[in-house]
């Protein structure tokens, strides 16, 4: 692979945004059997396209945005809280792609933020959609999908398989306790 050289000397401040994002649990990986095995690399591989088909739909809300208010001629045309959804929504899934980057290399602490993420922003997307005036009909839309790729990408997370492959150690087997 041609970034691992980068990667190397770039792993020690990952470590340490793993220790800030993990807590006193960054440290635990899976085994590299679980990490390596086939159901678990086919997740993390549907879990990626769906977070990259988040990432578009974030970038054309933006574009949706932007568009609006350049043909209205002002910012203002759009409110407020598109702007602040549509930038949200750019910042979380480059966040949950962090996450699940983390957590394909066999960090439980990565799979279980993303797993928790994954169940929750859904419920609060579709939460807001349904506040009457709160979005125009399009970023609405837009969130109704959001959810529904969202609720994908926790199925593949809670799958037995994927939750076996990221249990927590035994406290009898782990030297570090």
């Amino acid at each position: 692979m041609f970034l691992d050289p980068v990667l190397r000397r770039v792993e020690p401040l990952l470590l340490r945004v793993d220790r800030l994002a993990g807590g006193r649990n960054a440290h635990e990986k899976i085994v590299e059997s679980d990490r390596d095995h086939h159901r678990t690399v086919r997740a993390f591989r549907w879990v990626f396209w769906l977070l990259a088909v988040e990432l578009l739909i974030g970038i054309a809300a933006v574009i949706v945005a932007v568009v609006i208010a350049a043909q209205a001629g002002s910012i203002g045309a759009v409110p407020f809280a598109v702007w602040m959804r549509a930038l949200i929504v750019l910042a979380m899934t480059v966040t949950l792609f962090y996450f699940a980057w983390r957590a394909a290399l066999g960090w439980r602490w990565a799979y279980q933020r993303l797993r928790l993420f994954a169940q929750i922003f859904p419920v609060i997307t579709l939460v807001m959609a349904a506040i009457p005036g709160l979005y125009p009909a399009w970023m609405v839309t837009e969130q109704i999908v959001f959810s529904l790729i969202m609720i994908g990408v926790a199925d593949f997370l809670t799958s037995d398989h994927m939750r076996q492959a990221y249990r927590k150690p035994d406290a009898a087997a782990d030297p570090a306790s």
